[in-house]
């Protein structure tokens, strides 16, 4: 096998293990379950830990060189016309074939998929134009995110209560494992072929941004058709006697996952097949390399699919239902906190985005800093999201003072803190959230009869709040501690200086 490839399956298995390990204290404590349940489950894992190595892999010798190769170009190329268009065609197209927003679809049935699909589309389209303009342009950050974000909270008083949860979700399933390292590597490229001090800062953002578009976009979609309810679809855990069931489960399902995949990666592959023979911008090894990199995301990401939809949601359903129906109901928020702390990290995405953090600021911000405010921030937001299923709480409660505390921070952290922390936003809010923790939240909703749409919905939008606050937390403390090592070495420096004036004074003296 290999080697990196053993690497890749080695850290996947070390973010999935402590999930898998927490399920299975759960299930023979609070929440005992059938053994055919438990070997879905556990399937599901290994699934997701094999399908997790491949993607990474993938995605780090195809979609990230091919990312920044399409950005440099783009800048290269000074037009500013043909670049707006090729932005808002990938931000769109990327979209379209995002998994996690298919899922999505399928929860409001007053609207047509199709509809939802095209409109989250189009957000993601003009607001990766936003970003291109921004970088171009050396557009400040904070400002723009502080003046959409006040632009979406005023659109959402206007907006259907049953409807308002579902918009701020939106923004969280658009930014999957398709999207983000494609995007995220564009940025990389489009700053890079700038050239000039700010650069580096400004290849962060674009996931950012485009994670507004989505969730403007589907709060006019909700105030245009006025819908009244929107329902969603319960998780059936299958009935399995034997572990031969188990695999057919798994089987029969993995065509549906792999139709989706392709799908997904077809109009990237196009652009691949599209970018290379019209600029030759790779030498033939690296075509090779990139196309063998396309094949292992296609089956890492079915594989991971598969695993995730079969053997984690039905008993993320099982847990929440399990839990909040019982006498010891409130321990769902410290263990969904748990659960929050470690499923962040098995997230495809998030590893991707931290390996290109820690290689763009130079180690300045390590893959353990950002793995650890990441997992910090997100087990506060499943917490809240868990209290929220429990009370009722109306998610204004929550999501008003942590976008202002977030806007408010960027203004006092350095630029290349505010771009991580709401690229990161985006990022956390993946296929394990969508598949694992909406159910555990959707059953835990069902336990205690309360409204799924409004109460349980809104934990994606939960979790991709978390980061923004969480990451410039981080900034702060970095450069305080920066400035702590800055003094000392000027005192020193000082004193330097007053030892040298007064050698020169005795010497002029004698």
């Amino acid at each position: 096998m290999n080697e990196k490839l053993k690497e890749k399956i080695r850290e996947s298995l070390s973010s999935v293990l402590p999930i898998t390990m927490i399920v299975l204290l759960l299930s023979v404590t609070l929440v005992p379950m059938q053994i055919s349940t438990l070997a879905l489950f556990l399937t599901g894992a290994v699934l997701l830990i094999i399908g997790m190595g491949f993607f990474q892999l993938g995605a780090e010798t195809a979609m990230t060189p091919l990312g920044q190769g399409v950005g440099g170009r783009l800048v290269k190329s000074r037009s500013v016309l043909i670049m707006v268009a090729v932005c808002f065609l990938m931000g769109a197209i990327i979209t379209i074939s995002e998994p996690d927003l298919q899922v999505l679809a399928n929860q409001v049935p007053t609207i047509p998929n199709q509809v939802l699909i095209w409109t989250v589309a189009l957000g993601v389209g003009i607001f990766t134009v936003a970003a291109l303009l921004r970088i171009l342009f050396q557009i400040s950050l904070s400002k723009l995110l502080m003046i959409f974000y006040i632009l979406m909270l005023v659109l959402s008083f206007f907006t259907p209560s049953e409807f308002v949860a579902v918009a701020f979700d939106a923004g969280g399933v658009t930014t999957g494992p398709m999207t983000v390292p494609f995007i995220m590597a564009m940025g990389v490229g489009l700053s890079a072929a700038r050239s000039d001090r700010d650069s580096g800062n400004d290849s962060f953002g674009l996931i950012a941004l485009c994670s507004i578009g989505p969730i403007l976009m589907v709060l006019l979609l909700g105030i245009f058709f006025h819908p009244t309810e929107a329902a969603f679809t319960e998780v059936v855990i299958p009935n399995l006697v034997t572990t031969s069931d188990v695999v057919r489960e798994f089987a029969s399902s993995a065509p549906h996952y792999a139709r989706e995949v392709l799908l997904s990666i077809l109009p990237v592959a196009g652009v691949f097949v599209i970018f290379e023979l019209f600029t030759r911008n790779y030498r033939k090894r690296q075509v090779q390399r990139m196309t063998v990199g396309f094949v292992y995301t296609v089956f890492g990401l079915i594989l991971f699919l598969t695993g995730v939809n079969i053997g984690f949601a039905p008993v993320g359903s099982l847990l929440g239902g399990g839990l909040a129906g019982g006498s010891f109901k409130w321990a769902l928020i410290p263990i969904g906190s748990i659960i929050g702390y470690y499923i962040v990290k098995a997230e495809p995405a998030v590893r991707v985005l931290n390996e290109q953090v820690e290689e763009i600021t130079g180690g300045m911000v390590s893959y353990k800093m950002m793995n650890l405010a990441l997992s910090a921030g997100v087990a506060c937001a499943v917490a809240l999201a868990m209290a929220r299923v429990l009370t009722g709480v109306s998610i204004y409660w929550i999501v008003i003072p942590g976008y202002l505390l977030a806007l408010l921070l960027s203004r006092f952290v350095p630029p290349v803190f505010v771009g991580i922390a709401f690229d990161s936003g985006g990022v956390a809010s993946g296929p394990m959230t969508s598949t694992f923790l909406l159910p555990l939240a959707m059953g835990a909703c069902t336990a205690v009869g309360g409204n799924v749409v409004t109460d349980a919905f809104g934990i994606v939008a939960l979790v991709a709040l978390a980061p923004l606050i969480a990451i410039q937390i981080m900034g702060l403390v970095y450069v305080r501690k920066t400035r702590a090592v800055q003094q000392p070495a000027e005192v020193i420096l000082e004193d330097v200086i007053v030892d040298l004036d007064d050698m020169v004074v005795d010497l002029e003296e004698e």
